[in-house]
């Protein structure tokens, strides 16, 4: 029933929702969630920033507390809540949270770790310096200003910042329908790109690339592959990977894993947690401890690891399962004359610069109109005090007049004024009525008639205007621009590291226990070089360099493991290290899984080009005599976990792979002594996926020991070596070429006396052997003492062995020519290892002796040659 004065209007509750919440949404997407494309701000920024502006809360004032500026702001335009007002400002006083911080604060504003920020009543704050430049010439009427909540008072719709603060602080914000998450970028880069843009507005995105590369988030970290950048920064809407910042640190006798950067907006504290949740759960397996030793001085969380956990492996794993790797989903919607439009980075400079533009002339008419306002006032000065008898006609008027209103009357008469010039006359102080007085009148009309001239210029030329923003920017980028923070590991994208890094010739090292490093050239030149290798070779104590070889930072190291995968580093990507640093051992550098191990590596020039890729090929050779040819095409395109080189069968492994050039010749040896000699092409090229052929016909309980490739027929020569220390330099031409797959010829009679045949290299004069006893001694020779012998012959005792000492392996030296050649060079530079205390050779230790292998009467009172075969091809050849 209606009541007295009341009227009932019957509405459809569905149009009245529909009309409601269209309101709402329109209000939450204008008034509330979005930034504005011209200041970078959502409304209740700007009014923290007005509300600051208005106290007078300046970057060189003291701080006022935090209630205070909150009760500012919530009073006079922002009614919506103390605690909306609060959070906003804690978030632009927070290091981690804006990339350049628009509020100062002082006490407890929170943490990385989630901590909240203390009360209002106890914190305090005032403008950052960056401030002044985000609200300067605000009193110049460069911006529209609209009224308050209540129409008491006006406020700006828009501050006419100097600073590009939607690209270098970005914003996030969900509305009604829509949502926005605007990535922070480095001022410096992004001031280069809008002057790139002034001097070209046709300027292309990826020219404009070229100055703003990527994101720059405050919490530092790395992006993680290029293609979301590139993405984002051509249509606004990208997916960027973050990673953590992290490095390989060993703690007592443990490997960990150091965290210095985390990814933007990842909680440290709950990442932890979650990590050790995993941990306990075991689904993250390898990790021993878990700490966070972060302090005043930087974020250091320790992953210590396990000591059979390979650091790269659970690294891969802690980006897997982690806040260690998260995506940032660029999406750049913000209000463009109120309406919300998805912009790219070309947009966004657009609309800023086109913002400067109108502030800079609406500053320039607000200066001008002063000038002409004091100009006014000055012509009306020196029409009455120009001379001595001007000023005494004024002088009597005043005096004579009954009230301030007819002197004024009587002063427009008599000097033709208007009333303004008559006001200021009334209003001069009389020791402003001097000569001295008057010459400073006269110039500064002279001064102001000159900047009204300069600002009717400025008003009236374009191009001097765009100049002025221009210069104002290289101010700001002066002042404010500093260094990127945040990497980027341009691996997951088509944009080439390449382009940004010089293709320097370096020295790359591998040591026998698997410790790589790239060094400059230079320091080998600059240098005296100090040996190949130290006693020993079980422990990372005692290793020795193994593989010496010149490379540029563009060419790519291929990796071969036992179960017959293959990885890839560029050669950038190998560590740094000087002559004398240890390195970084490989399987913390690939994905290499735990119970795998790297068998052979290739140097290899770059896989981009088409001509070369498809005329090498990879020769691998397993345990069980198979043998596999794969155009090095195969190769060309890494894969982060790496691809299958060959299929590994049950109880077999790949024991070697090389480069081959498709004329080269194969040996393979056995460990019962048979070794077969065939050129490659008896191996016809298979894909990767392909098992191989048979490369040696093996008997029961015999299996592959090595295999070597043959380019130079005259010089090379086929080293065999056995266990118990028997070996023999032999001329590759003395065994006969054969077939692919058959049974072999004998290389080294084998008795118990000799031991099985471990090892087979091709070797010349100039190269170096490591011997790799089990008892863990490295011992050193050098080729030249090493006379070639006939294949049929017994051979000769490399070096005494200790009562059940057996040779390990055999490693030849492998130095690049153009190595040996930059170090020889340097005069009194040995390859050796003669001035490394650390090195001893049993020679020097008296533990054991070289044998001369060059002394004919040595070889007989060693071994006696034993009989030659009878019949060479019935007994030798299958």
């Amino acid at each position: 029933m209606e009541k007295e004065g009341e009227r009932l209007i019957p509405i459809n509750i569905v149009d009245e929702m529909k009309s409601s919440y269209i309101d709402y949404s329109m209000s939450v997407i204008v008034s509330r969630a979005l930034p504005d494309v011209r200041d970078g701000l959502k409304p209740v920024h700007r009014r923290v920033l007005y509300g600051m502006y208005g106290l007078g809360n300046f970057f060189s004032k003291k701080h006022l507390k935090s209630a205070r500026i909150v009760g500012e702001v919530l009073g006079k335009y922002h009614p919506h809540g103390d605690t909306s007002v609060y959070d906003a400002m804690v978030r632009m006083a927070q290091p981690w949270s804006l990339r350049y911080q628009q509020v100062h604060g002082q006490g407890n504003f929170g943490s990385m770790d989630g901590d909240p920020p203390a009360a209002m009543r106890y914190t305090e704050a005032k403008l950052q310096k960056i401030a002044d430049d985000i609200l300067g010439d605000l009193d110049k009427d460069t911006v529209d200003f609209q009224n308050n909540f209540d129409d008491s008072l006006t406020e700006p719709k828009v501050l006419p910042t100097k600073i590009p603060n939607l690209l270098v602080n970005g914003a996030s914000g969900i509305a009604v329908g829509m949502a926005t998450n605007m990535a922070p970028h480095n001022l410096t880069e992004v001031i280069d790109g809008i002057c790139a843009y002034i001097d070209d507005n046709e300027i292309s995105i990826d020219d404009l690339m070229k100055h703003i590369i990527a994101p720059d988030f405050p919490t530092g970290g790395i992006i993680y592959g290029y293609e979301g950048v590139r993405d984002a920064f051509h249509t606004g809407r990208g997916r960027i990977v973050l990673r953590a910042k992290v490095n390989f640190e060993e703690i007592g006798n443990r490997n960990a894993i150091i965290v210095t950067e985390i990814p933007y907006q990842v909680n440290k504290a709950e990442m932890i947690i979650r990590t050790a949740d995993l941990v306990k759960d075991e689904k993250l397996v390898g990790i021993h401890e878990i700490r966070d030793e972060s302090d005043r001085n930087g974020m250091r969380v320790v992953y210590e690891l396990k000591n059979d956990a390979i650091p790269n492996v659970v690294l891969n794993l802690l980006y897997k399962y982690t806040a260690l790797q998260t995506s940032f989903s660029v999406n750049n919607i913000a209000l463009v004359h109120g309406r919300p439009v998805q912009l790219n980075v070309k947009d966004m400079i657009h609309h800023f610069v086109d913002h400067r533009h109108v502030v800079v002339v609406r500053r320039t008419e607000y200066e001008l109109r002063k000038a002409k306002e004091r100009a006014h006032i000055l012509e009306g000065f020196m029409k009455v005090i120009g001379t001595q008898d001007d000023l005494d006609r004024a002088i009597y008027i005043i005096r004579h007049s009954a009230n301030p209103a007819e002197a004024k009357e009587g002063l427009i008469k008599e000097f033709e004024l208007s009333e303004i010039q008559a006001q200021a006359i009334l209003d001069l102080r009389l020791a402003r009525l001097t000569g001295m007085e008057l010459d400073k009148i006269r110039a500064e009309y002279d001064e102001i008639m000159a900047m009204i001239a300069d600002l009717d210029d400025i008003l009236a030329n374009e191009a001097r205007r765009f100049q002025i923003i221009r210069d104002e920017m290289l101010e700001m980028k002066e002042k404010y621009g500093d260094e990127r923070r945040t990497e980027i590991d341009f691996s997951g994208g088509e944009m080439s590291i390449e382009d940004f890094i010089p293709n320097e010739r370096v020295v790359l090292t591998i040591s026998h226990a698997g410790y790589v490093k790239r060094t400059s050239l230079s320091e080998y030149k600059i240098q005296s070089r100090g040996g190949v290798g130290n006693r020993g070779a079980t422990t990372r104590e005692e290793d020795f360099l193994e593989y010496i070889v010149s490379a540029t930072n563009h060419q790519y190291m291929l990796f071969f493991t036992e179960k017959g995968k293959c990885y890839w580093l560029r050669v950038f990507e190998i560590p740094e290290g000087s002559k004398t640093a240890k390195g970084r051992a490989v399987q913390n550098l690939i994905n290499i899984e735990p119970d795998d191990k790297i068998k052979a590596y290739i140097r290899t020039n770059d896989l981009k080009d088409t001509e070369y890729i498809n005329q090498m090929n990879v020769v691998m050779l397993t345990k069980n005599g198979t043998v596999k040819k794969t155009s090095l095409e195969a190769y060309s395109r890494p894969r982060i976990n790496g691809v299958n080189a060959i299929e590994i069968r049950e109880n077999d492994q790949l024991l070697s792979a090389r480069l081959t050039d498709g004329t080269s010749q194969i040996m393979i040896a056995t460990k019962n002594g048979k070794c077969i000699r065939f050129p490659e092409e008896k191996a016809r090229a298979v894909g990767r996926g392909s098992i191989g052929v048979r490369g040696i016909s093996l008997e029961k309980g015999d299996e592959a020991i090595g295999m070597i490739v043959v380019n130079d027929m005259e010089n090379d020569t086929v080293l065999v070596v056995s266990e118990r220390g028997y070996g023999k330099r032999t001329a590759v031409l003395d065994y006969r070429e054969t077939n692919r797959g058959g049974k072999g010829v004998i290389t080294l009679n084998i008795t118990e006396k000799t031991g099985n045949l471990i090892a087979i290299q091709s070797v010349t004069d100039d190269d170096g052997l490591m011997i790799i006893n089990k008892s863990g001694v490295a011992i050193r020779m050098s080729m030249d003492q090493m006379r070639v012998m006939g294949r049929n012959t017994q051979g000769v005792k490399v070096i005494n062995l200790k009562k059940d000492d057996e040779i390990a392996a055999i490693a030849k030296i492998e130095m690049d020519k153009e190595v040996a050649e930059e170090l020889e060079e340097n005069e009194g530079d040995e390859i050796t290892d003669s001035n490394n205390p650390e090195f001893e050779t049993e020679e020097q230790t008296g533990d054991n002796s070289f044998t001369n292998l060059g002394d004919p009467e040595v070889l007989e009172t060693i071994e006696e040659e034993e009989e030659e075969s009878k019949n060479d091809d019935k007994s030798d050849e299958v």
